[in-house]
C-alpha cells in the first residue's frame, strides 16, 4: 500500500471512522482531579453547543477569530497561543483525559477565558462545526503511525483534509509539525496536489524552524534528544 492508495478518489464516499488513540493514562495528581471536577464543566464543549449560531458565542467575550487544535497534549502549545492572543478564541480537542487534565489546570491557573475544550474523538465535532468558521487550525506532532499497515490511521487523510477545507475560511491557515520524514512528506503530497491549498514556505527556513512565538513541547525535545528535526509546514486555504 502507498500513501495515494489510502486516499479517496474523487466521487468515493468518505471512509468509515475509527478512533485510535489512548483515553486514559496514569493516575492523575490530586491538584489536575480537583481542577477536572471544579473547572472543566465551564470549559468543556458538548456537541449540542456546537452549529446553532457563531462560534464566537461559545466564550464570554468578543473574540475576533476561532482557531482549533487537533490534540493538543498536555497543552503546552494552546495554553501560551492562548495566553499572547487574548482577543481570538481557542478550541483545544484532545481524547487523552490526562492531557485534558493538564490543559484544564493551566487554563484555570493563568485564569485564561478563551479557551473551550473537547475532551472526545475530533471528528464528531469537526463534522458539526459551521462552514469557514475557523481561522487556523493546528496539528501538531500527532501519532505518526509509521508501519505501514497502520498508515491508514493518520490523521492526515484525504476526508480529513476535505473537512478542513469546509471549516478554514479564506486565506485561512493549516498547521503541521512533526518530526517524522515520511509523514512530513506524505502530508506534502496530498496538500500540494490540493487546488484548494497553498504550501506557504518561500525558503527552507520556513519550514525547518518553528513559528514565531513556538514554546518547546516534549514532543520536540524528545526529537531532538533522539536526533530527529523537527518540520513546520503551513498551508493556506484559497
Amino acid at each position: 500500500m502507498t500513501a495515494d492508495d489510502d486516499s479517496r478518489r474523487p466521487g468515493e464516499p468518505p471512509r468509515e471512522h475509527a478512533f485510535y488513540g489512548r483515553r486514559k493514562g496514569k493516575k492523575l495528581r490530586t491538584a489536575q482531579a480537583a481542577h477536572l471536577a471544579a473547572d472543566l464543566p465551564r470549559l468543556s464543549i458538548a456537541l449540542d453547543e456546537v452549529g446553532a449560531g457563531p462560534l464566537a458565542a461559545l466564550f464570554p467575550h468578543p473574540v475576533r477569530a476561532v482557531r482549533l487544535e487537533i490534540g493538543f497534549g498536555g497543552g503546552e502549545h494552546l495554553v501560551s497561543e492562548a495566553a499572547r492572543h487574548p482577543e481570538i478564541g481557542y478550541i483545544g480537542a484532545e481524547a487523552f483525559l490526562n492531557g485534558i487534565a493538564k490543559a484544564t489546570a493551566r487554563v484555570a491557573e493563568l485564569g485564561l477565558t478563551n479557551v473551550r475544550l473537547y475532551g472526545d474523538d475530533v471528528i464528531p465535532l469537526l463534522d458539526r462545526l459551521p462552514s469557514g468558521a475557523l481561522e487556523r487550525i493546528d496539528l501538531l506532532y500527532p501519532d505518526p503511525w509509521p508501519k505501514r499497515r497502520h498508515w491508514k490511521r493518520r490523521f492526515v487523510q484525504a476526508d480529513n483534509i476535505d473537512r478542513f477545507a469546509r471549516l478554514l475560511a479564506p486565506g485561512g491557515h493549516f498547521r503541521f509539525a512533526t518530526d517524522i520524514e515520511h509523514y512530513a512528506a506524505w502530508t506534502l503530497r496530498q496538500f500540494l496536489a490540493d487546488p484548494r491549498f497553498d504550501w506557504t514556505a518561500e525558503r527552507a527556513d520556513d519550514w525547518r524552524l518553528p513559528w514565531d512565538g513556538w514554546p518547546s513541547t516534549r514532543y520536540e525535545a524528545k526529537a531532538l534528544r533522539e536526533g530527529r528535526r523537527p518540520g513546520y509546514y503551513e498551508f493556506r486555504r484559497r
